[in-house]
């Protein structure tokens, strides 16, 4: 089901000026399986798309004029994209544009990727007004302390968290009840061994710590006993709610991420209308269409907010519980492109 970069997909026995207003461009990167089911999805409806694999882009030729704001076309191999065709935009999983391998000198193949980024970067901005979320929307909805803030202020449960350093800091949420620790944003650590850092029980904090935990701020919060963790899935008006049976296995315990289990059940689940409208609050706060919202129920029933992943995975979701994602996300887009610009 994988595409190629720069596929293109026109309606069958139509010409292609009749379409051309309303071609979509799916932004990501070629090992991305998520974008494969808006694909599908694209193909059974018969909706022309361009799916862009960012990586890519240095084998392109680019043209960019400096006004009007669609004036920009890329060309793969003789498939053309034009900035007048796109009508939608659905930025998913871009990658930065890989570095010619012509280029021996280190100093001017960090100038050549420079140059793409920022190529990468205009391109963007001339889309604004068309995309699922802009970039600079999941940009700024990535801010964890704005999204707790924000989530208490709309009348969400959340428990009490510090942004902080500082082991005296940390003790304080620690020595209240049981407390987790978990990343401020990145949780992957890149390199020869690459590792993930899943949200754990800060246990007895001693002397010794006080140096690593200064590295760094990380997130402290109270943590709360749950029967399940629920990840809540919406596009645009449409909230899918999962919830997923983390207390079965013990090493899910506290973060369902953890150990891979195939075996994790996902149910689907109603939420409380006034939970779903917090939710959909959050989202119109946040500017955004799409979002995948971490809760968390306790053993009183009650729902916890935890955060909010604006360009969050989906795929698994849509997978174990049948919920129709895709179908949300390709409506979603074409009510963009049908939308007078």
């Amino acid at each position: 089901m994988m595409m190629v970069s720069g596929s293109l997909d026109f309606i069958a026995d139509q010409d292609r000026s009749s379409y051309g207003k309303r071609m979509l461009l799916l932004v990501t990167n070629r090992r991305d399986i998520t974008i494969d089911y808006v694909v599908a999805e694209l193909k059974r409806r018969q909706t022309p798309f361009f799916r862009l694999n960012t990586e890519e882009l240095p084998t392109a030729r680019c043209t960019m004029a400096a006004f009007p704001r669609n004036a920009w076309s890329l060309s793969f191999e003789g498939r053309i994209l034009q900035g007048a065709d796109v009508r939608a935009a659905y930025f998913r999983r871009p990658a930065p544009p890989a570095g010619n391998l012509t280029i021996s000198d280190d100093g001017e193949r960090e100038y050549a990727s420079a140059e793409w980024g920022a190529f990468l970067k205009s391109l963007y901005s001339r889309l604004e007004g068309l995309w699922l979320n802009s970039p600079m929307d999941i940009f700024a909805a990535e801010d964890k302390p704005r999204q707790l803030m924000l989530a208490s202020e709309i009348g969400f449960n959340v428990p009490q968290a510090l942004i902080t350093n500082d082991i005296a800091s940390v003790r304080e949420v620690a020595q209240a009840g049981p407390a987790i620790g978990k990343p401020l944003r990145q949780a992957l650590i890149n390199g020869d061994q690459e590792r993930v850092i899943f949200t754990t029980r800060l246990e007895a904090l001693r002397d010794r710590d006080e140096e690593a935990i200064a590295l760094a701020p990380l997130i402290a919060q109270t943590e709360i006993k749950k029967q399940y963790d629920v990840r809540v899935t919406v596009v645009g008006r449409q909230v899918f709610a999962t919830a997923i049976k983390s207390q079965e296995h013990e090493e899910t315990t506290v973060d369902w991420r953890q150990g891979s289990r195939p075996d994790l059940k996902h149910e689907c689940i109603m939420l409380p209308s006034e939970v779903e409208e917090q939710c959909l609050t959050l989202m119109t706060r946040l500017n955004l269409c799409y979002g995948a919202i971490d809760l968390i129920c306790d053993h009183q029933g009650r729902l916890w907010f935890l955060e909010i992943n604006p360009n969050g995975q989906w795929a698994w979701i849509e997978n174990l519980t049948g919920y129709p994602i895709a179908a949300a996300i390709v409506d979603e887009l074409e009510e963009i492109a049908w939308c007078p610009s």
